[in-house]
C-alpha cells in the first residue's frame, strides 16, 4: 500500500487537529484550565478515583479470600471463629510483617499516609501529596486490611485519590488553588465510591479536606463526586451499605432528651477512642526505642496481638461492616454489644498504634452502632412506654461517634443517612451528632486528622494565620547583600555576634517571633554549615518584607475560601 501524500486533504486535517492539540495543551500549562475545561478535568479525576476505590476494596476483599480461604467475605467474622487459632494468629502476623518491610523500604518515617496526610497537603502543599510513600501506604492498607488489621478502607483510598488529584495537577502544572480544588474532586469521588454516598462525598471534600464551602469548587467537586457513585452502582447496584429491618419510629418530643444524652455519651467514647489511638501510639514508640526493636517489626508485633485477640473476638478482624450490621439490626445482647465495643477501640489503637496503616472512619461507624444499641437497649428496657426502636439509637450513634472522631458533623449525618437509606430519622441523628462533636471538641479540642498533624508539629487547627506562616520560606523573601535596600554588613555581623539570626532555611514561624524578641526591624540570614564550619551570610530578612508577604498569603486564602 502506498503511503498517503503529504499534501492529502485527510493528512493536512490530522496536522491540524495536533497543532491544535498542542496548543491548548500549552494553555492548560501556562493559563490554567477554563471553567469548561476543569469541569471535564473533574469529571476524568472522578471516574478514576472511583475505579480506585473499587479496586482497592476488590484488592482486600481478593486478599481475605485468599488469607483465610473463605468465599463470602461479607461473614468473614463468622468463618473466621471456625479455622484453627494458630492459623488465625498467623495470617495478621505475617500481614504485619509484609507492611513493615513496606513501609520501612519505601516511606521515610515507616508510617502509613491517611486522610491528614491529605489534609496537610491541601494547606502547606498547594494540593499536592506525597506519591511514592502514597503508593506505598495505599498497599500497606490493603494488605492490612486484607490480612486482619482493624481499622477502615476509607481513609487509605482518600490519600490513594489524592495521588491521582497530584498527577493531574503536575501535569498541567496547576496552581495551588487549582490543585486544592482537584485534590477535593479526587476526595469527594473516592468517598462516595466508597459509601455509595454522592451527597456526602461532595460535602466530606468540602467539610474535612478543603475546609471552606467556597463556590468555585462546588460544581466540579459534584460532578466528581456523582461520578465516584455511578463507578460504584455499577459494580455493586442501587444499594444501601446497611439495611434496616423495619422502619424506625421516633417519639420526638419525648425521647429528644434521650437522643442528647446519647450523644454525650457517644461524644465521651470518641474520645475515649481517639486518645487510645494517640497513647498506644507513643507508647509503641516508646517501647520501640528503649528495646531497640526495628521499625519494621513494630507491624509484625501488632498483627500478633491482634490475632490473639481474634481467637476469641474474631469480630475486631478487618472492616467490621459485618458488626456494625448486626448492631444496627438489633442481633447483639447488651453484654455483646459493650464487650465488643470496648475490644474493638483495643484493636484499633493497636493497629494504627503499631503502624499498620488503614483509616478510622469505619472503626468509628461500628463503635458508634455498638454504642448506641447498648444505650437504646438500656433507654428502652427503662422507659418502654415513651422509646421507639433500640435500633434507632444505634443509628444515631453510629453517626454520632464518627462526627465526633472525624470533626466532621454535616458529611457524617448525610453519609449515616446515605449508608442506611432511612431520611426519616434525621432528627434524632443530628441531635446525638450536635451533642458529641460539641463534648469531644471540648474535651479533645481537635479532630482525630488535625491531632494528628498537632502532634506532628504541623500546626493546622488554628487557621490560615497560624499556619500560613510556616509556607513562607525566608530565603525567598530575604535581600541579599547586593540588593540596593539590604542591611549594613557591618549591622549585620554585629547582630549575629548578639546571637540574632536565622538559618536560611527556616520560615516566617520561626522568624516572627525574634522581631518582637529583639526589637529589631531586620533579621540576618546565614547558612549554617555542619560543626566547626563557618557561617556564612546570605542577607537580612526586613519585617516589612515579611508582614507584606503574609498579608498577600491571607488575602488570596480569603478570596479563595469566599470566591
Amino acid at each position: 500500500m502506498s503511503e498517503m501524500p503529504q499534501d492529502h486533504p485527510v493528512v493536512t486535517a490530522l496536522r491540524t487537529l495536533m497543532g491544535e492539540i498542542r496548543r491548548g495543551w500549552l494553555v492548560l500549562r501556562t493559563r490554567g484550565p477554563s471553567k469548561l475545561q476543569f469541569w471535564f478535568i473533574a469529571l476524568l479525576i472522578g471516574i478514576a478515583a472511583g475505579f480506585a476505590a473499587l479496586l482497592f476494596r476488590k484488592g482486600i476483599e481478593a486478599l481475605e479470600r485468599l488469607a483465610y480461604g473463605t468465599e463470602d467475605t461479607a461473614r468473614l467474622h463468622s468463618f473466621v471463629s471456625s479455622l484453627d487459632w494458630y492459623w488465625v494468629i498467623a495470617v495478621p502476623t505475617l500481614g504485619g510483617l509484609v507492611v513493615g518491610l513496606i513501609l520501612h523500604r519505601f516511606t521515610p518515617d515507616a508510617r502509613a499516609r491517611s486522610v491528614a496526610d491529605v489534609i496537610e497537603g491541601a494547606a502547606l502543599r498547594n494540593g499536592r501529596v506525597e506519591r511514592r510513600a502514597g503508593l506505598a501506604s495505599a498497599i500497606s492498607s490493603m494488605i492490612t486490611l486484607g490480612t486482619g488489621g482493624s481499622s477502615g478502607r476509607e481513609g487509605p483510598v482518600v490519600h490513594l485519590a489524592g495521588l491521582i488529584a497530584s498527577w493531574v495537577s503536575h501535569r498541567i502544572n496547576a496552581d495551588g488553588i487549582t490543585g486544592r480544588d482537584l485534590l477535593g474532586c479526587a476526595v469527594a469521588a473516592a468517598v462516595s465510591a466508597s459509601f455509595n454516598a454522592p451527597i456526602a462525598g461532595a460535602l466530606f471534600a468540602l467539610e474535612v479536606i478543603l475546609r471552606h464551602f467556597a463556590l468555585h469548587a462546588f460544581a466540579p467537586i459534584v460532578i466528581a463526586s456523582v461520578a465516584g457513585t455511578v463507578i460504584n452502582r455499577l459494580e455493586f447496584g442501587d444499594v444501601t451499605e446497611f439495611v434496616l429491618p423495619t422502619a424506625t419510629a421516633l417519639e420526638f418530643y419525648v425521647e429528644l432528651p434521650a437522643f442528647l444524652l446519647l450523644g454525650l455519651v457517644c461524644g465521651l467514647v470518641a474520645t475515649v477512642m481517639m486518645k487510645a489511638i494517640f497513647f498506644t501510639d507513643t507508647l509503641a514508640e516508646y517501647a520501640q526505642t528503649r528495646s531497640g526493636l526495628p521499625r519494621w517489626l513494630r507491624p509484625t508485633a501488632a498483627g500478633a496481638i491482634l490475632g490473639v485477640i481474634a481467637i476469641a473476638f474474631p469480630h475486631i478482624i478487618g472492616v467490621g461492616y459485618e458488626t456494625t450490621s448486626a448492631a444496627l439490626t438489633g442481633k447483639l445482647l447488651l453484654h455483646e454489644a459493650v464487650v465488643f465495643a470496648i475490644l474493638k477501640v483495643a484493636a484499633v489503637a493497636i493497629t494504627l498504634g503499631g503502624r499498620m496503616g488503614g483509616g478510622v472512619f469505619s472503626p468509628s461507624l461500628m463503635l458508634g452502632a455498638l454504642t448506641g444499641l447498648a444505650f437504646g437497649l438500656i433507654a428502652t428496657a427503662v422507659f418502654p412506654e415513651v422509646s421507639g426502636a433500640h435500633t434507632l439509637y444505634a443509628l444515631a450513634g453510629m453517626g454520632a461517634v464518627a462526627a465526633a472522631v472525624l470533626g466532621a458533623p454535616i458529611s457524617t449525618t448525610l453519609i449515616v443517612f446515605e449508608l442506611t437509606g432511612d431520611w426519616q430519622t434525621g432528627l434524632a441523628v443530628m441531635v446525638a451528632v450536635s451533642t458529641s462533636t460539641a463534648l469531644a471538641s471540648r474535651m479533645v479540642k481537635r479532630s482525630f486528622f488535625l491531632t494528628q498533624l498537632e502532634r506532628r508539629g504541623v500546626h493546622l487547627a488554628a487557621g490560615p494565620h497560624a499556619y500560613l506562616l510556616s509556607i513562607q520560606s525566608v530565603e525567598s523573601l530575604m535581600r541579599a547583600p547586593d540588593h540596593p535596600r539590604s542591611a549594613a554588613e557591618e549591622e549585620c555581623w554585629k547582630l549575629i555576634e548578639d546571637g540574632v539570626y536565622i538559618d536560611a532555611a527556616s520560615t516566617l514561624e520561626t522568624a516572627m517571633p525574634i522581631y518582637e524578641r529583639a526589637g529589631v526591624y531586620f533579621i540576618p540570614v546565614v547558612s549554617l554549615g555542619g560543626e566547626g564550619a563557618a557561617v556564612e551570610l546570605r542577607g537580612a530578612l526586613f519585617q516589612v518584607d515579611a508582614l507584606k508577604a503574609y498579608n498577600r498569603a491571607l488575602a488570596a486564602i480569603s478570596e479563595e475560601e469566599h470566591s
